[in-house]
């Protein structure tokens, strides 16, 4: 009698089986990345995050939005996972489709937020 590796349940089927079912089989994959890997993880968790925030805050597709105000939410504008330089030379940081910059206002700073579009693609 074979038992799932995750669960130690009875295993059913055929012989070659590993895990009872789908979740135990998914579960003990990231329970081995979480091993391998737990930096990897731990930027994803942050990136989620960051594009969960922006996405709550620029519903527009273009906003200013106080840089303490982010921040509090949990923002880390250290991660993002690519930029956009316009004609200004002005850098957009993006979080997948969400980008954010930095601005510094008279009365605090804030973060321009733009969503991607079309023609901002690299040629």
């Amino acid at each position: 009698m074979k038992k799932c590796v995750y669960c130690n349940a009875k295993i059913e089927g055929r012989v070659s089986k590993k895990y009872c079912n789908a979740h135990c089989r998914s579960a003990q994959q990231y329970v081995n990345i979480k091993n391998k890997e737990p930096r990897f993880l731990e930027v994803q968790k942050i990136l989620r995050s960051n594009r969960k925030i922006l996405k709550v805050y620029n519903k527009a597709g273009k906003s200013t939005v106080r840089a303490d105000l982010l921040l509090n939410e949990g923002f880390n504008p250290n991660y993002f996972t690519n930029y956009w330089k316009n004609s200004k030379s002005d850098i957009y940081l993006f979080v997948y489709e969400f980008g954010f910059m930095k601005l510094n206002h008279q009365n605090g700073k804030k973060y321009l937020l733009i969503k991607w579009q079309s023609f901002m693609e690299r040629v």
